[in-house]
């Protein structure tokens, strides 16, 4: 739908055409016939988005929502809403979300596919299915080992050399270069995405995630955007750069699972001979789903989280069998990534091949579990807050920033210059983050290896104490813990190790890889082992160093980030509950407060306040800790971030989602008017739908068809059947594309008359459903030159006809108009459908509702249109039956019956109106129609509006 440029300035007009507009919603959906929508040249309003005529800047919309003029950090705005408000669009943003297509992931039931599907061999068990899952698992499970195999060599090189340079007291030069070593990286890894291949910018899970739910992204499948993701991603995470792999991984995991499912390749010019019955859409569809999956098991080495994560958030259609099928893909690229990264690390062989190590497939092994009490359940509670405040806040400043830098970037005139900044900011991110890792923690005294108090009758084996005999200290990578601490020597079991006994807690934190912190944090009876002036400076740093590096031109995720934020504060509150209530070691009713058992439930808390996942995040955390006790804590606290975060903002990936403009549906449909859930069920299909439609007959004359598909740039043509008494009734559906391969196939254009084809002859048709599956052959850019042949005067083909019938779709799904609009958004939502055609009582075509008709901000606004035009929703504004939950069957007391035939009477009276009343509801209708629909006029306008439209339309 267009939306009317119109001008705020005279508000008295505004007022006029409000009520014009509130007067005539109902009967101008009567009153326009197919011939007025023939006659319009461009729609602007098509089922599919298309060429539109843009929006001015300055100009205003009747149901624009503007950028704030205040874009300072607090200042109230759409990044404020909670989950239940529908998201706000602005025009221009309205302008991006026409740009995308929607997927057709049902195949055309045609007679061509029905011959084409009787060829195919498909065995009960689908033996190669399986096959197929199984090679995506693999294939996926060994891109992981190697993306780990590298990020681990790039950043051991880098603090390894930096502690050289450190121990001889060579601080500037160590940090010199760190910092070099770091934005060298850090711009390469922008150079791939900004130079070669932006689609692989990002996590590219919202562009995964709008792709499955039915929303066409352009090159994100591509094989080179899977090979510049990968090497982005290794050199930006091997850098330091506080990003993770887990979103890059997925998306990789994606372009696996579409890749070789299909078994072609426009890059390489291939089309190998096997799987050819998987290369359909809605095939397509769950490999993709199961590399999604796939990819977060190779990250995380979690086969459950995976498949619950691809179900929870990432895909849109699901099915028992897929979920075993997805399954066996997660086991398998679990295996293959931790059998490989057992074997080996930087790529040198450790142990024996075959054998699985836990301190390297699970990445964050705990060790000594403590049991948990029914008091743990409260400070559970407490980080849960935490978690969805944090989480919330992370969320808004993430949006915010990202809005700031396009908005910066956007204000520059030149390309260069923006390539040029796009490149400069990861290096910007590193230098930072160098400066921070190597110059605060001299901030920070060096403090002995002494975690337990002094007169502590037990000691763990991961932190000596003072008055004991000195264990092998287990903390972390010992180039972390002595950084600039002073040289001693110290014996331990016959071994020399360099060192005073001390380490310093912020390097800890800051001078190691993100997975090194983690296990650091997560160390049980370790009570002493962080101080919270650390503890305090590493969250504040990874918290706004995280929002930053997110959105910059590389490959990144935030997932181990975001645990490393939830550690850092649970580790806090778990130090505040030891210093009230004392250090327990010795397994009693108290040992359950350890701080390290609280940074686990905080990473958790806090990846629930940001992504909302409750069943996928409590069994990533379970697998990658193996720390099975702490699980009903883990639960609880996730439940509550998520219960406290959805009534600040919407979830970090869906907000990412309308931030970047791809349109998405729900699986139910949430319309809030005036602060109340309205029912959808309340309205019809034909309250929703556009119209008018643009249909083609099912025998064409070839120049009126491609004289269609030149003004309009709909996607879908309901196809019409001419009957006997000469009504012309729905008959299926084709679309642009099918026609375009048709027109490009000189063989189905004949000169006519021509007669239908006869059930006899339909298996024979000339196009296969191969051809019709890949295209047409003609680029979208010299598509309207390869039309224009078919309409010029002396074209050969003025007198040529095509029959539709061997190819439209017989199973196009239609509705009646008085269909409810709650059960029209469930058959889309669910059955993936592209179009859904409304038809009246004698199957003539009224309207169409694609999925953009269903966005939520479209419904609140049309709906909200038509609440205040009909009576019974304007009966008791107080009460706002629309809203009510409980009362679908009657409306202000009175039976939807009764209403029904109020609204009949008053549709009789209004026939036996003067004349001059008929022409006044049609001036508006006319208004409303020029405004709505061409965008074009204007309010000082106003007196050309009524002459343009003086007596045009009669009332029926």
């Amino acid at each position: 739908m267009s939306f009317s440029t119109l001008p705020s300035n005279d508000q008295e007009s505004e007022n006029e055409f409000e009520s014009n507009r509130q007067e005539s919603e109902v009967v101008l959906r009567n009153s326009i016939s197919r011939e007025d929508g023939v006659r319009r040249r461009r729609s602007v309003r098509s089922s599919l988005p298309g060429q539109r005529k843009s929006v001015s800047p300055t100009d205003d919309s009747l149901f624009a929502v503007q950028d704030d003029e205040d874009f300072s950090v607090f200042a109230k705005g759409r990044d404020y809403e909670p989950v239940f408000v529908t998201h706000k669009y602005t025009e221009q943003e309205k302008e991006t979300l026409s740009s995308y297509e929607s997927c057709d992931y049902l195949p055309t039931h045609s007679h061509v596919y029905k011959h084409w599907i009787k060829r195919q061999m498909i065995s009960n068990i689908e033996t190669d299915r399986w096959i197929m899952m199984g090679l995506i698992g693999f294939a996926v499970g060994l891109l992981g080992f190697l993306l780990h195999q590298l990020i681990e060599r790039i950043s051991a090189l880098k603090w390894s050399t930096t502690k050289e340079f450190l121990d001889d007291g060579k601080v500037a030069v160590g940090w010199m270069f760190c910092s070099a070593y770091s934005m060298a990286f850090a711009v390469f890894a922008a150079a791939v995405v900004v130079l070669w291949r932006p689609s692989a910018g990002g996590s590219g899970l919202p562009e995964v995630t709008g792709f499955l739910n039915g929303t066409q992204v352009k090159k994100i499948f591509s094989i080179k955007t899977l090979v510049a993701k990968f090497v982005s991603c290794t050199a930006a995470i091997g850098c330091g750069m506080p990003i993770g792999p887990e979103g890059p991984m997925i998306h990789m995991g994606a372009i696996m699972g579409a890749g070789l499912s299909q078994g072609t390749s426009d890059v390489f010019k291939f089309k190998l001979p096997f799987f050819e019955r998987f290369r359909n859409p809605e095939d397509r569809r769950n490999f993709i789903s199961a590399g999604v999956a796939a990819g977060v098991s190779a990250a995380f080495g979690a086969p459950v989280g995976g498949l619950l994560f691809c179900m929870e958030e990432v895909s849109s259609f699901w099915s028992n069998t897929l979920s075993w099928q997805i399954f066996f893909c997660c086991i398998i690229a679990t295996s293959t990534s931790d059998l490989f990264n057992s074997s080996f690390q930087e790529f040198r062989q450790i142990g024996t091949f075959g054998g699985f190590q836990t301190s390297r497939y699970i990445l964050f092994n705990v060790y000594d579990a403590v049991d948990i009490n029914i008091l743990m359940f409260i400070p559970s509670a407490i980080l849960g807050v935490l978690g969805g405040l944090l989480g919330s806040a992370f969320t808004i400043l993430n949006l915010k920033m990202t809005r700031f830098r396009k908005r910066r970037l956007a204000s520059i005139s030149s390309p260069g210059l923006v390539k040029v900044i796009r490149f400069v900011e990861p290096a910007l991110v590193m230098l930072v983050m160098s400066s921070f890792s190597v110059f605060l923690p001299m901030a920070f005294k060096c403090i002995p290896y002494t975690c337990l108090p002094s007169d502590a009758s037990t000691v763990s084996d991961f932190c000596v104490n003072d008055t004991t005999n000195k264990y092998d200290s287990q903390l972390r990578e010992e180039e972390e813990t002595f950084h600039t601490c002073e040289e001693g020597t110290h014996y331990m079991n016959g071994t020399t190790l360099f060192s005073n006994g001390t380490y310093n807690e912020l390097a800890l934190l800051l001078f190691s890889s993100k997975d090194e912190a983690m296990k650091n944090l997560y160390l049980r009876n370790s009570h002493r082992m962080f101080n919270y002036g650390p503890l305090f400076v590493g969250l504040i740093i990874y918290f706004f160093m995280v929002i930053w590096a997110a959105g910059t031109s590389v490959a990144a995720g935030i997932l181990v980030p975001m645990l490393v934020i939830g550690a850092l504060y649970g580790r806090i509150l778990g130090l505040m509950i030891v210093d009230i209530f004392g250090v327990h070691l010795d397994q009693s009713y108290w040992s359950w407060m350890d701080p390290g058992a609280f940074a686990l439930i905080g990473s958790a808390s806090f990846f629930s306040g940001v992504a909302r996942l409750a069943p996928a995040i409590t069994s990533i955390m379970m697998e990658l800790t193996n720390d099975l006790k702490v699980l009903l804590p883990v639960m609880t606290a996730v439940v509550v971030a998520k219960w406290v975060g959805d009534y600040l903002t919407h979830p970090f990936f869906h907000a990412l989602l309308e931030l970047k403009c791809i349109p998405f549906l729900n699986q139910q449909p949430n319309v809030r008017i005036n602060k109340k859930n309205v029912q959808l069920e309340l309205f019809t299909a034909s309250d929703i739908m556009a119209f008018p439609v643009v249909t083609v007959n099912l025998i064409e004359h070839v120049p009126t068809l491609a004289q269609k598909l030149l003004d309009y740039t709909h996607n879908g043509f309901p196809v019409l059947k001419e009957l006997p008494n000469g009504n012309c009734i729905f008959h299926g559906l084709i679309t642009r594309s099918e026609l375009l391969v048709m027109l490009e196939n000189k063989d189905v254009l004949k000169p006519g008359p021509v007669e239908p084809l006869d059930d006899s002859n339909l298996d024979i048709a000339p196009i296969g459903y191969d051809a019709m599956l890949r295209g047409p052959v003609e680029r979208e850019q010299m598509q309207e030159k390869f039309l224009q042949q078919f309409v010029d005067s002396n074209s050969h083909f003025r007198n040529h006809y095509v029959d539709l019938t061997a190819y439209l779709n017989m199973s196009a799904m239609s509705v009646p108009c008085k269909f409810s609009l709650h059960r029209a958004y469930t058959l889309i939502s669910a059955l993936g459908l592209r179009h859904l055609t409304v038809v009246d009582e004698s199957n003539q075509v009224k309207g169409i509702i694609t999925r953009k008709d269903l966005m939520g901000f479209h419904m609140v606004e049309t709906l909200g249109n038509i609440m205040e035009t009909r009576p019974y929703f304007k009966a008791d504004r107080n009460g706002d039956p629309a809203s009510s939950r409980g009362n679908t069957n009657h409306m202000a007391g009175k039976p939807i019956e009764r209403i029904e035939e109020e609204e009949e009477d008053e549709e009789r009276h209004g026939k036996e109106d003067a004349n001059h009343s008929s022409i006044r509801v049609g001036e508006n209708e006319c208004k409303r129609m020029v405004i709505k629909e061409f965008a074009t006029v204007r309010r000082t306008e106003g007196q050309e509006v009524n002459q343009l439209c003086e007596g045009q339309y009669q009332r029926p």
